[in-house]
């Protein structure tokens, strides 16, 4: 058939029952994204003669003679359209892998549409920004951090900052710390012409389908591949027998030990509906698929257990009985439990004993997947097949490759110079790509049959198979005297990992960590156990533990704030840490976790007297509706535990130019632009001058990974280490060109060094660094050190009795962040953190039937919060200069999440006078609370 791409007549024919959205990739326009082939994200939004449409439901055939409009088509670099300018300039996007999607719907709307904009914006999702700066790149308008009416001044600044009293003064902005620099990639993410992990065209690929298990605890009898196998177009089918028998975890962490190793490629054994049975390698999808469909399989059905209280009871029905627990890394595999914590500090009876004042309750939180529109994926080849020189090569979606690199190694004994990990620009995380969930059967596949093999997770495999949120239950017992000083904490917690232990020790121990050792108690007790259950397995999320603990712990005190008819603000003021007091769980923290600045105190003072003011919304009208004041406060220490390594190195180039090499990938958390910051700063130089070389095993030595909020304060103080070598090492070359000056004396500036008249070109230097000397600076950090970050979070809602909703009135966030790098970006990071925590506390739930089969199976029914969803939260930052952090700086991406759904339950508590116990709390929830 015969249709126009982007002003481009195209002559190609579409496969029987194509969509639009492959037709359009397989011609190469890569612009055009996958997030749900469901019609319901609109990552895959095109126009059709000017007409939106989600080409993943539309039928290729039905292009006959359209014209086609995708992102590219709009506007590319450096010829932008004014819709996609308005995104580079107001900071519309993070991870940016809705935003072609997004700006294409927006290309086709009207000054007069903009009065129904979340209506007309509902069929597209952003998972990342909490839609604020989207809105205001669709409507060309800038709404200030504090609320107040929207401008049309560009987004340069903090927005309103109240000195409250700080322990630290503040490092003067430098060079480009504390501007709102655009991201490096933002012309190409409003055109879609950045490359993602998938956006490639590769000869000769080979795609891998899986056959996953029908029943949760079950044993494979016999597995007969061999109708499968003769089917054509297929290349290989996988199974237990071709798995290597290492054990590992998906999980990935700086020690590998902090995770149970209890997974293998395939496993003879399925823990969980939806695990991995066989796999088929083929030259389409469709075939491998077809090819799952014939795979003859017989299964012994096991024992199964779904409920985490019954999974920690003798006689249960064991998971992973047969594991050796020293081995494998598991607490005892005989009671399922995957981990514990027991501990005490104080006399926890004596102060229940001498408490006035007793709250105690029990509460659950839920299943809540990820929901990156980017789906999980991997393309692996061989470099220099059978030669000696032969490479595995993995472009995958990942947070950590180089740890994914390390693994893959030891799985399949590779030589780690023979294995190279890299990543593109990866669209979103949150932590669920801090797995291995799909690089490893690419390997095999690759090495089974010598040829480049994709391997893309569906929407579907992102909630059946994909590691969730875990879900827990808190219970919380707080004791108090009358002047509201807590004399005892205790929490009891009991986390569900699922069939696997990914990430279920270090959850259950982050959780109850900061939770519990933000609030300054003489008496204190923790119980926490993780164990297996035949559901899902739950993973790393962001928060990583602290938002379910500090859901439990946060309520709790605002129900003693109740008892005690004290102001919450006030109880936290009261009983917080402060610099000089101990950080204790069940024991005194070590010397690595230190209060590097402080910014509570302010943080309290901001949510407070922005709660005080209002913000002028109305209360709905009717008589049912019920209005409700909560807040509450997360601490979170800036860096993971025992170290998190990295290196980065930075070399002026023959034509002027500085690379920045750095391992940390880029997913939306901003830290390439806060990366390029730091580099300009430091040689005098515009951003527009820095290349960043980024996330590949091949660039640089090693770097941890992109998880923890490192980003900033590990990777971006190694980049300003080496860029300030580097400084050093211009200053003399520049002194050994001209002798008279001494080093010290030159100024760096964009085009080359000054000292006095006399100047020096960068490309002259470099010129005399090719005779031999490379003009470089290098750096390492170990994140040996950590400091500690604060937010309070604060709502007023309305109630309605009739229907159970919620809705959102105010929503405040105030955040210890030290020396904001980037004010536009930390606040989008915030804004985007309230607005998935938003999501978690009212609507999101990765719902099973009861016996581990997923309900919630496609994005439309899983409630992402839309535009039509969420306030406009105003965002405040505390003044403090960090001790540890570049220039003064603290991490802020993961810790805005903590706070919002305690706030948010004590908000509706104080509204309807009962205490919601259980997230998420939907209007059904609700509702039932108010008429029992």
């Amino acid at each position: 058939m015969r249709f126009e791409i982007n002003g481009q007549w195209v002559d190609a024919a579409a496969a029987p029952g194509q969509c639009l959205r492959t037709f359009l990739r397989e011609l190469e326009h890569f612009e055009v994204k996958k997030g749900c082939d469901t019609g319901d994200c609109g990552a895959c939004s095109v126009l059709v003669d000017g007409t939106p449409v989600h080409s993943c439901i539309y039928p290729a055939f039905r292009a006959e003679g359209a014209a086609i409009t995708t992102a590219a088509g709009l506007g590319t670099p450096g010829d932008l359209a004014p819709v996609q300018q308005r995104f580079v300039d107001h900071a519309g996007f993070q991870c940016g892998f809705c935003t072609p999607g997004m700006v294409v719907t927006a290309s086709t709307l009207t000054e007069h549409d903009l009065e129904d904009l979340p209506r007309l914006l509902k069929g597209n999702i952003c998972r990342c920004t909490g839609y604020r700066a989207i809105d205001d790149a669709v409507r060309g308008r800038h709404t200030p951090a504090d609320g107040s009416a929207p401008c049309t001044l560009p987004p340069d600044g903090l927005g309103p900052v109240v000195r409250t009293g700080t322990r630290a003064t503040p490092t003067p902005a430098r060079g480009y710390v504390g501007a709102s620099t655009h991201a490096p990639a933002s012309e190409r993410v409003v055109s879609g012409l950045e490359p993602y992990t998938l956006d490639v065209a590769v000869p000769g690929l080979l795609h891998v389908s899986v056959l996953q298990s029908p029943h949760a605890h079950a044993s494979i009898r016999s597995i007969d591949t061999g109708r499968a196998a003769d089917l054509p177009g297929v290349r290989a089918v996988l199974t237990h027998s071709d798995s290597p028998a290492t054990l590992f975890s998906t999980a990935r962490h700086e020690d590998r030990n902090d995770d149970p190793d209890d997974t293998l490629v395939f496993d003879r054994v399925l823990r969980f509906r939806g695990q991995r049975v066989a796999a088929v390698v083929a030259d389409t999808v469709a075939i491998a698929e077809a090819a799952c469909r014939l795979i003859d399989v017989e299964y012994d059905l096991l024992p199964a257990v779904f409920d985490p209280a019954l999974a920690a009871e003798p006689g249960a029905p064991l998971v992973h009985g047969e594991k050796d627990a020293a081995a494998s890394r598991v607490a005892d595999p005989s009671r399922n439990l995957v981990a514990e914590l027991h501990g005490e500090y104080g006399d926890l009876e004596a102060g229940l004993g001498e408490a006035t004042h007793l709250v105690t309750g029990t509460w659950q939180t839920q299943r809540v997947a990820h929901t990156h529109l980017e789906t999980h994926g991997t393309i692996g080849w061989l470099e220099h097949a059978g030669t000696p020189e032969q490479r595995l090569v993995l472009r995958t979606s990942s947070q950590v490759p180089f740890l994914v690199q390390r693994e893959i190694c030891r799985v399949f004994d590779l030589d780690p110079a023979a294995v190279r990990v890299f990543t593109a620009r990866v669209g979103g995380g949150f932590g669920g790509k801090q797995e291995i969930l799909t690089e490893d059967l690419v390997t095999l596949a690759v090495l089974a049959t010598g040829r480049p093999v994709q391997y893309e997770f569906s929407r579907a495999d992102e909630f059946r198979v994909a590691p969730t949120r875990h879900p827990m239950r808190v219970g919380v017992t707080l004791g108090a005297t009358d002047d509201g000083r807590l004399t005892a904490l205790a929490l009891d917690l009991l986390s569900d990992t699922g069939a696997y232990g990914n990430h279920g020790p270090g959850v259950m121990y982050h959780g109850s960590s900061e939770s519990v050792s933000l609030y300054s108690v003489p008496n204190k007790r923790v119980d926490a156990r993780s164990v297996y259950t035949n559901n899902l397995p739950s993973g790393a999320f962001r928060g990583y533990g602290l938002g379910q603990v500090i859901f439990g712990v946060e309520s709790a005190l605002d129900d003693l704030a109740r008892d005690l008819g004290m102001s919450p603000f006030d109880l936290r003021r009261l009983n917080s840490v402060r610099p000089g007091d101990p950080l204790v769980v069940t024991h005194v923290e070590g010397e690595d976790l230190i209060f590097g600045s402080y910014g509570l105190d302010q943080c309290l003072d901001l949510a407070e007297a922005a709660l005080a003011r209002g913000n002028d919304t109305p209360v709905p009208d009717g008589p049912e509706w019920r209005v409700g004041e909560g807040m509450a406060t997360a601490m979170i220490a800036t860096i993971p535990p025992r170290g998190h390594f990295a290196q980065a190195s930075v070399t002026l180039g023959s034509d002027g130019r500085y690379a920045v090499r750095v391992g940390t990938a880029e997913f939306g958390n901003g830290t390439t632009t806060v990366h390029t910051q730091l580099a300009a700063t430091a040689l005098g130089t515009s951003p527009d001058r820095i290349d960043i070389l980024q996330s590949d095993t091949d660039t640089i030595g090693y770097d941890t990974g992109a998880f923890g909020s490192a980003g900033i304060v590990v990777a971006g103080k190694a980049v300003l280490g080496a860029a300030t070598a580097l400084a050093a090492v211009l200053r003399q070359a520049a002194t050994d060109a001209h002798p008279g000056a001494p080093a010290d004396a030159w100024l760096l500036e964009p085009d080359g060094l000054r000292c006095g008249s006399t100047v020096v070109s960068l490309t002259a230097l470099a010129a005399r660094a090719a005779a031999g000397t490379v003009l470089r600076g290098t750096s390492s950090e170990e994140g040996a050190v950590r400091s500690v970050a604060f937010n309070v979070q604060a709502f007023r809602v309305a109630v309605s009795t009739l229907t159970g909703e919620v809705r959102i009135l105010q929503s405040i966030q105030s955040a210890d962040a030290g020396v904001v790098m980037n004010p536009a970006q930390c606040r989008g990071q915030i804004e985007g953190g309230v607005a998935q925590a938003i999501g978690t506390a009212l609507y999101e739930e990765v719902q099973l039937d009861g016996a581990g089969t997923v309900t919630t199976s496609v994005m439309r029914n899983y409630h992402v919060p839309l535009l039509a969803d969420l306030p406009v939260t105003e965002v405040y930052f505390a003044e403090t200069s960090d001790d540890l952090g570049p220039y003064g700086a603290k991490s802020m991406s993961e810790s805005p999440y903590n706070p919002v759904a305690p706030a948010l339950a004590n908000a509706v508590r104080d509204a309807i006078g009962i205490r919601p116990y259980e997230l998420p709390m939907s209007r059904d929830r609700i509702w039932r609370l108010m008429h029992p």
